[in-house]
């Protein structure tokens, strides 16, 4: 199976979401966040890291469970920042 390459703005929405997961963790510890999301410390570095830019659904909910944070309050996050991001676009593009 071929995979295509990541757009732009997947590549962005994956660092939007790392840095949504990363800030929800504050001081935890990486390694127990990991663990108790029963993905590796790893895994979790990449999407936090922003190298991900399309985790799957199940390790993003796994690991906002774990955060306590709901799925949609992690999309509403990332996809309103995206969209400020667009219309900031539009005004430079113009």
């Amino acid at each position: 199976m071929v995979r295509l390459p990541h757009t732009p703005a997947e590549i962005a929405r994956g660092q939007r979401l790392g840095a949504v997961l990363r800030r929800a963790r504050g001081g935890r510890p990486m390694l127990d966040t990991a663990l108790a999301a029963r993905v590796s410390p790893e895994t979790l570095r990449k999407i936090e890291s922003g190298r991900v830019p399309s985790p799957a659904f199940p390790t993003i909910a796994a690991i906002a469970g774990v955060l306590g944070l709901s799925l949609d309050a992690v999309w509403a996050e990332v996809d309103q920042a995206g969209q400020a991001e667009d219309s900031a676009g539009e005004r430079f593009a113009s």
